[in-house]
This record gives structure tokens, sequence and C-alpha cells, in this order.
């Protein structure tokens, strides 16, 4: 079934250090607390968009929703920056790990105390601003050029 003419392994060479400076230029990393910025700003303008269209009550529901997705990542991309988990290969793994999990207990119990928070939740409404929130980090990753920073090449 492996055909050598299909091979393109002739076709590769790696790249000169110019050449991955360049790459790196061009492809800059996205930084998780700009994720966390648009996350934040999303959760703005739903909320906003909500309590002009359906009112103060179920507009609360899609903050806290929102709010829900927000603040563990924004946990989470704290402990991921931080000098800790910086430091070496094995660090930045088990850190990953950590603070992935603190992410998902502390969603999980902001969703559970919703009731206990907010005097008549409307879950349906929280659910529409949890995953509008959430899915930002999709688009982002989609359409990542429009939240790079600029950068001027010679």
């Amino acid at each position: 079934m492996y055909n050598e003419t299909e091979s393109h392994s002739d076709d590769f060479s790696p790249l000169t250090a110019e050449q991955a400076q360049d790459l790196r230029k061009r492809q800059p990393v996205l930084s998780v607390w700009r994720v966390v910025g648009v996350q934040l700003l999303v959760e703005l303008v739903v909320s906003a968009l909500a309590f002009w269209l359906v009112g103060e009550a179920k507009a609360l529901s899609v903050l806290y929703g929102g709010l829900a997705v927000v603040l563990p990542s924004a946990l989470f991309a704290r402990g991921m920056t931080s000098k800790l988990t910086s430091s070496s290969l094995g660090a930045a793994v088990a850190g990953f790990l950590v603070w992935e999990l603190v992410k998902i207990a502390s969603t999980l119990v902001m969703l559970y105390m919703a009731n206990v928070w907010i005097t008549g939740v409307s879950w349906p409404a929280m659910l529409v601003g949890f995953v509008l929130t959430m899915k930002v980090n999709w688009v982002m990753l989609g359409f990542g050029r429009i939240f790079y920073p600029k950068i001027k090449f010679n």
C-alpha cells in the first residue's frame, strides 16, 4: 500500500535558525489572558443583550453562567502563567493537570451553588451564557489572527 513515488520525505528540510525565528514572528502565541479577556467581553455583551431582550432576572442567570466559565478560566490562566509551572517541562505538565482539575472543580461548584446564590435562577438562560462564553475558545482558535497583536514586517 505504500507507494514510494508518493513519498514527500525528499521534500523535507529542517528550518534554519533565521527561518524558525521568522516563523515565530509571523505566528505569535496567543496569550491565555487575551482569551480570558475576550470571554469576559463576550459574556458582558451577551448579558447586556439578555437584559434588553428578556429582562433582569434571566440576564442575571446568563451573566452567572458566563462567570462560571470566565472565573475558573482566569484561575487556570493565573496558575499556568506562574513561575512555578513554567520552571520545567515536568512542572508545566503537572501544573496543567492540577490547574485544569481546579478549573473543572470550581466550575462545578459555581454551577451547583447557582440555586443558593441566585434567587429564581433560570437554568436555560444560565446554560446560554455558559455555552456562548465557553465557545470563545474555539472561535479564537479558528479566527485567531483577529486577536493577535499586530506585527509589522520590514
